[in-house]
Order: C-alpha cells, then sequence, then structure tokens
C-alpha cells in the first residue's frame, strides 16, 4: 500500500486531489486504479482509494488509520558532514528508524562543506529523502532536517541522553543500550575522520556520553545505522 503525505485536511467521505507530482506516481508509475492508499494529514493517517477522474486523480476518504507508526522517544541525530552518497543513506535509514531531527555539522575533521548557496537546494533534496523514506514505512511524521550547525553550536544543544559513539570508547565506556535513557535522545556522529580527542573532551563537558560501538572501527554511516537501530529496538522494547 502507498502512503502519501497531504498539506491539506482529510475528511471522511470526501475526495482528496492528489498533486501533480503525487498524481504522476500514482497514476503512470503505480498504474492505480480504486487501489488502496494511506494519507497522512498532520501526523493523523487516513485509508482512501484512489482512482482517476475527469477533474484528476483522487483518493476518497475511507475511514482514519488509528495506528501511530512512531516510537515513543524524540530522536535526534547530529551527523557530521560525510560525502553526499553516503550522507543520503543514512537520511533513509535515519528517517526508517524513526527519528524525528536531523542536525547536520561541522568540525575539525569535516572534509565536506555545504556552501552556502546551494544550502536551499540541498536541504530540500534532503527533506524530499526524508519523505520518501517516511512514506515508505507508513510513519505519521516527516523528520525535520536543519542547516548545518557549527561545532559550539552542536555541543549546545540539550536533550535527556546525549551519546557520542567514539572509536577510543571500547572498554571503556558503555554501550549504547545500557546508556539510553530519559524521553529525548541525542546521538552525535563524527565525519569520516571521527572526534578528535579535544573535541570528545567538549562534548563531555556539555553533557555527553561517550559509548561504545563495539571493538571495530565503523565507517560514519555504519555507525550512525548501528546507533539509531539499538535506539529503535529500545524505545520498541520500552513501550
Amino acid at each position: 500500500m502507498q502512503q502519501y503525505f497531504v498539506q491539506t485536511p482529510l475528511v471522511v467521505g470526501e475526495e482528496y486531489l492528489f498533486t501533480n507530482e503525487q498524481a504522476h506516481h500514482a497514476k503512470n508509475v503505480m498504474k492505480m486504479h480504486h487501489d488502496k492508499v494511506r494519507l497522512v494529514f498532520d501526523g493523523v493517517g487516513y485509508f482512501a482509494d484512489a482512482y482517476n477522474t475527469d477533474h484528476g486523480f483522487v483518493a476518497k476518504v475511507i475511514e482514519k488509520d488509528p495506528r501511530v507508526n512512531e516510537i515513543e522517544i524524540d530522536v535526534t541525530l547530529a551527523i557530521g558532514m560525510i560525502r553526499r552518497e553516503k550522507y543520503e543513506l543514512i537520511l533513509q535509514k535515519a528517517g526508517e528508524l524513526g527519528v524525528k531531527h536531523i542536525v547536520p555539522f561541522e568540525s575539525s575533521r569535516t572534509i565536506v562543506h555545504m556552501k552556502k548557496e546551494k544550502e536551499d537546494k540541498l536541504l530540500a533534496r534532503w527533506s524530499s529523502i526524508l519523505q520518501e523514506a517516511s512514506e515508505q514505512c507508513k510513519r505519521n511524521i516527516v523528520p525535520t532536517i536543519t542547516s548545518p550547525l557549527t561545532w559550539k553550536e552542536l555541543i549546545q544543544l540539550q536533550a535527556d541522553c546525549k551519546l557520542a559513539p567514539y572509536e577510543n570508547s571500547f572498554g571503556k565506556s558503555r554501550f549504547v543500550h545500557e546508556a539510553l535513557h530519559g524521553k529525548s535522545v541525542l546521538i552525535v556522529i563524527g565525519p569520516e575522520g571521527g572526534f578528535s580527542e579535544k573535541e570528545m573532551e567538549e562534548l563531555q563537558k556539555n553533557g555527553f556520553e561517550a559509548v561504545t560501538l563495539g571493538s571495530r572501527i565503523l565507517r560514519a554511516e555504519t555507525a550512525a545505522i548501528y546507533a539509531l537501530s539499538v535506539t529503535s529496538e529500545w524505545a520498541a522494547v520500552k513501550e
């Protein structure tokens, strides 16, 4: 069943008119003809019957979907800027794993920098990736993403639980599942070069706990997916 996020209120018994982009996907790509779809407006899902009409492609709203496919914990992923294709992989998987907020940042070992003149275009693309991932796994919301933060802005972010996976923490620190607590979780993942010792000291002074992901050195994208998977399972069990 396909899902579409919509920007207009939905009423049971009435038709929703698809946007041009949604209509193209439903009609020409998915070849829908009286197929059941899930529409989501303002965090609430509805089941609807999608079909083509003389006035455009529409979906008649049948009933509200009582399910809320979100984890109870407010999870923020702060991820250092890395190469585009890997960053977009992280965004896709973060969307599937229930993250509510994405925070890009730059640090001392960041080698990829967002050009100011391309920021709006890139953020729009990233938002689209997050929406597609959220539609694919039937979420009720689309994660937000901010403009890249400076290091000073990053370390001042607040949450009940603030974790920083660090490659030199194995044998000295707790694992992610052991450190998780609270109703809001902030996980910060460094860029390809990781964090410097000075940066880890600054993180810890600002309330972040260094955690380990095991004895192996993981790539940034692997570390992010690993930490988010553990957090998502912990949140599900906690519920």
